[in-house]
């Protein structure tokens, strides 16, 4: 059996709001006074079936009230590059909507300031890139703000991304955000396909011109959305466990990970939420091999998708797929000796 811990990988879709440690929030939020519950965890992370998307994204509001002071989120920025380091990941892209870290003061700026700096403290550890998530029940006005305030900041962000309550809004009302994303030479990524069906995945590609699709769970619910994410090459940052707990998928045995492989898909595999669904990239693929029998092959065609799917310049996405390549070719040599 492959031993994935020892394995290099790449996130691609990991929410920072969602990946606070618990040990973390204790502490901030006695420090701010804050009234917590016994136990925390509860309050945290999520079970192993929500009722819904909605409810498994209350699992981030504790997190949240601790994520209102520039240090706070600096440390848990650099925490959580930290936990990547960790587990062997050699690149990530961290995302979350700065406009829920307001509550005390900060402008927008200085929350992409305070994450970046989080960010670039664990570099040295894990290379990260940094997304903007757009909020679907917020207004057309607020995702521009995002949207402006991304290109403003094409240092420190990498991408523009819409994220939230998929099965109650629409990603349409957001275009000009995404618009302007792609005219500032933005990468775009959208959440579509976990809450709402396949129309909603197609709206992304067509509307919001999405280059990769968060989950796409249902996109199978339509063969002729399948054979578009097929024919452009399009890669779906799929999230098992969290597809589980939102209901995207009954259980894991029906999650269609398997079946997009196999049929060509570009498929990547992510955490989406550390803490609130308690996993890593190491216990995701675990997970599929115990259900889908996967090994080393679709461990590194997942890895190489994400390699050539990161948002980052053409050397650096070569310089991903050579790492990957030469454990690849030295866990071969071993295995054959």
């Amino acid at each position: 059996m492959v031993d994935f811990r020892k394995l290099p990988k790449i996130e691609l879709h990991c929410h920072l709001d969602a990946s606070v440690r618990v040990a973390t929030v204790a502490e901030l939020g006695r420090g701010m006074g804050l009234v917590l519950p016994e136990p925390l965890e509860l309050a945290l992370v999520a079970p192993e079936s929500c009722v819904n998307l909605a409810d498994y994204l209350r699992r981030i509001d504790l997190a949240l009230e601790v994520m209102q002071e520039s240090a706070h989120l600096t440390r848990i920025a650099r925490e959580l590059v930290e936990d990547l380091a960790r587990e062997g990941v050699i690149y990530g892209e961290i995302r979350f909507a700065p406009q829920l870290h307001r509550r005390r003061g900060l402008s927008l700026q200085e929350v992409v300031n305070a994450v970046h700096d989080g960010l670039q403290a664990g570099a040295c550890a894990v290379p990260t890139g940094l997304i903007l998530c757009c909020l679907r029940h917020e207004s057309a006005a607020q995702s521009l703000d995002i949207a402006r305030l991304a290109a403003d900041n094409r240092d420190k962000v990498c991408a523009l991304d819409l994220a939230g309550d998929e099965a109650r809004f629409p990603g349409g009302p957001h275009s000009e955000a995404f618009a302007l994303a792609r005219e500032a030479g933005l990468h775009r990524t959208v959440h579509a396909g976990e809450a709402a069906g396949a129309d909603s995945v197609r709206e992304a590609l067509d509307v919001l011109g999405a280059e990769r699709i968060g989950h796409g769970v249902r996109a199978e619910e339509s063969p002729e959305v399948e054979d578009v994410i097929r024919r452009r090459g399009i890669v779906l940052e799929m999230c098992p466990c969290s597809n589980v707990q939102t209901r995207a998928t009954p259980s894991l045995t029906n999650h269609p990970i398997h079946r997009f492989l196999r049929r060509g898909l570009r498929v990547t595999v992510g955490t989406d939420a550390r803490t609130v669904s308690d996993t890593t990239l190491t216990s995701e693929f675990e997970h599929l091999a115990e259900v889908f029998g996967w090994g080393s092959e679709e461990f590194w065609e997942c890895q190489r998708h994400a390699a050539e799917a990161a948002f980052v310049s053409a050397d650096v996405s070569a310089e991903l797929l050579r790492k990957l390549a030469l454990v690849e070719t030295a866990s071969e040599s071993g295995a054959r000796a």
